[in-house]
């Protein structure tokens, strides 16, 4: 098992059923096993969001408390803000003098989120570097093992390369880090496509129950179900893959169902709708209870930058002393 262990999330606002399946419930399981670092990177969204920040202190926030109401325990963790580390932002442009323009053009996202973001003027600086800032994040702790979806490993492939080549112009400084790999399912959303805030199709975790149904009842199904009697194929339908996350017990109740059409597709909404909902009940308390302590997210975020920012001054003061620079 990793010793030290650094992730972020973007703040988009309260986080969703992808997030908690994605990485949440892992990063829960390790501050049982390792040290571990988890930041909120608003530097990360600005790279796309620059035009409009005015709700990125409201995202922070409720990301936090999202956080804390899933059961990250700050004891266990250092919880703290991207932009409250300025170690990094120093780290970040030395290794841009080192990290050659090709590495970057070649990182399978920066194609794929012009795509994605049409209308948006991302063709920055700051887009185009972004995985520079991603290794000074992860370096800036010393973390031997970053939680990753199989999407980001191209990524985390790229921080390995710039340590390398650190290492072979100024000296063994920094171990590569490893990844941790999500065993997750893939989290479609209502209208199949993989969950989203960005498509509009998600399920926040904070959502009331009455919110939930309307929600799974809103999501696509099996096509050739025209009819209530049309018999359908669960492997064909986006609500089956929420069932094997949240009734993988009755799994061939289900699928009998559906290919019998013993049920309709809203009998087999309403069951997944309710077993959702009661699984997010003690999430739903917890975080009411968290909203009625003045500034908790804050201090977290505090704590855990004091926790931090010694181990950032060390990392950096070595870079600097290497790059001759100190």
């Amino acid at each position: 098992m990793a010793q030290r262990v650094l992730t972020g999330y973007r703040p988009t606002g309260k986080l969703h059923l992808g997030h908690l399946h994605g990485n949440l419930l892992r990063m829960i399981e390790l501050q049982e096993q390792a040290e571990c670092f988890f930041f909120i990177a608003d530097w990360h969204a600005l790279t796309t969001d620059y035009q409009d920040p005015s709700r990125l202190r409201t995202y922070t926030e409720e990301m936090v408390l999202d956080w804390l109401a899933a059961g990250l325990d700050p004891q266990k963790v250092a919880l703290y803000r991207q932009s409250d580390l300025p170690e990094v932002a120093e780290f970040q442009l030395y290794l841009s003098m080192i990290t050659p323009l090709g590495w970057l053009e070649r990182v399978p996202s920066f194609k794929e989120q012009q795509e994605q973001l049409r209308g948006r003027e991302i063709a920055t600086h700051g887009f185009l570097g972004y995985p520079v800032l991603q290794a000074a994040d992860i370096l800036i702790v010393r973390a031997d093992s970053v939680p990753v979806g199989e999407d980001q490993l191209p990524h985390l492939e790229l921080t390995r390369e710039i340590v390398r080549r650190f290492n072979y112009l100024y000296g063994e400084t920094f171990a590569e880090p490893q990844s941790l790999l999500s065993p997750s399912p893939r989290i479609p959303g209502t209208d199949g496509r993989k969950m989203s805030k960005s498509y509009g199709n998600h399920i926040s975790l904070a959502d009331p129950p009455e919110e939930i149904r309307r929600k799974v009842l809103s999501m696509v199904t099996d096509p050739a179900r025209r009819t209530r009697k049309d018999p359908g194929d669960p492997e064909k339908c986006s609500v089956f893959e929420l069932h094997k996350v949240y009734n993988p017990d009755r799994l061939e109740e289900i699928a009998g169902n559906c290919r019998s059409a013993g049920w309709g597709c809203v009998e087999c909404k309403e069951v997944l709708a309710e077993r959702i909902s009661g699984s997010l009940q003690s999430f739903r308390k917890r975080r009411r209870e968290l909203e009625e302590v003045p500034g908790i997210a804050w201090k977290v975020l505090e704590d855990g930058l004091r926790r931090t920012r010694p181990l950032a001054k060390e990392v950096l003061a070595e870079v600097r002393r290497r790059m001759g620079v100190d």
